[in-house]
């Protein structure tokens, strides 16, 4: 076998393929230690708005854009069926470290509330995972997000690998178990009302996000 040096590099990358890849890194803790932590504290209901009207929508961009950063997430009615084409994100949130905002995308002034907090280059926008959701802001809105950190980069920075999500984020930096419902991710997000259930995964998914960037923040100093 003649040894190159794309040989050499090839062989570098399948010996690390769990960093590079995405896979389970090492300094992650387990599935099994993850479920010995406290659970994690989410927002209470009351600090939780839905937003499905016009009037609602342009107060709570003006309490939006106070802020320097915020937590951001999108979900979308899942598909099921081979070729089926997903028309999402039905909901966009954002959340401050006090207060989450939930947009239901149906309403035609919450897209367009929702497309200038993204095109805003004066808020910085952060979450786990953001690639498909700013592909499908783009291809929904019609806008191009500004902004946009997805936190994934900062664990990488510290030795953590590729693919830490919010659930190995909040083990690692608070020791605290994040809860990611199942029924709650594969659920009818295209729905104009949502469930409780819906509502409080939606907030605590950007809550969580914007929380972890703060305590990163504030360790780096």
């Amino acid at each position: 076998m003649k040894i190159t040096v794309g040989l050499i590099w090839k062989w570098i990358l399948w010996f690390f393929r769990p960093a590079v890849r995405g896979g389970r890194n090492p300094s992650w803790p387990t599935n099994e230690q993850m479920a010995l932590l406290a659970p994690f504290e989410g927002l209470r209901e009351e600090d939780i708005v839905v937003i499905s009207t016009k009037e609602g929508a342009h107060r709570a961009y003006q309490e939006i854009v106070q802020e320097k950063v915020v937590g951001f997430d999108t979900e979308s009615k899942p598909t099921f069926l081979k070729g089926e084409k997903s028309t999402g994100p039905h909901v966009a949130q954002f959340s401050t470290l006090k207060r989450a905002y939930i947009f239901m995308l149906h309403e035609a002034e919450c897209r367009k509330v929702v497309g200038r907090l993204m095109e805003s280059t004066q808020l910085k926008k952060v979450g786990f995972g953001l690639s498909n959701d700013v592909k499908s802001i783009r291809s929904k809105l019609k806008v191009q997000p500004q902004e946009i950190l997805d936190l994934e980069t900062l664990f990488v920075s510290k030795g953590h690998g590729r693919g830490v999500g919010v659930k190995v984020a909040v083990a690692l930096v608070f020791k605290r178990r994040f809860r990611k419902s199942r029924k709650a991710s594969t659920s009818n997000w295209a729905a104009h009302h949502l469930t409780d259930l819906q509502i409080h995964y939606a907030a605590n998914d950007a809550f969580a996000a914007i929380k972890v960037f703060h305590a990163l923040k504030t360790k780096s100093h």
